[in-house]
């Protein structure tokens, strides 16, 4: 048992994955009237990854309307990017998770492709 554990650990790779801060954003008003904003943090801790693709969804993951300068970002590898996201006061009640998802140029799909999904949750 033990040494099929040992063996485990030996073989298993290293999972690396990219950051979205902070965990519970809140938003705030903005200079347009009945639009709220919150800053989100993207870290690039891939390699493998550049481009990655922001959503705003409700509690059972259904996407929801916002606004932000793109919603694929490229990011390279170790670069931090800041992203601004917007949506409207009315709809504050519906969103409950801010989300940010790796994703791959078609025609550069690696073999191994892993893709990551960070979500951070409003409170």
């Amino acid at each position: 048992m033990r040494s099929s554990i040992l063996l485990l650990l030996v073989l298993s790779g290293y999972a690396s994955a990219h950051s979205w801060t902070p965990t519970y954003p809140t938003f705030s008003t903005s200079y347009i009237d009945n639009v709220l904003e919150t800053d989100m943090l993207l870290f690039n801790k891939r390699t493998d990854v550049t481009y990655f693709e922001v959503q705003v969804t409700d509690k059972d993951f259904n996407a929801l309307p916002f606004v932000s300068s793109s919603r694929i970002y490229k990011v390279d590898y170790l670069e931090r990017k800041k992203i601004k996201i917007y949506i409207r006061e009315e709809s504050l009640q519906e969103v409950t998770y801010i989300c940010s998802k790796s994703r791959f140029l078609e025609q550069v799909i690696p073999a191994n492709l892993v893709t990551s999904r960070i979500c951070s949750k409003l409170k």
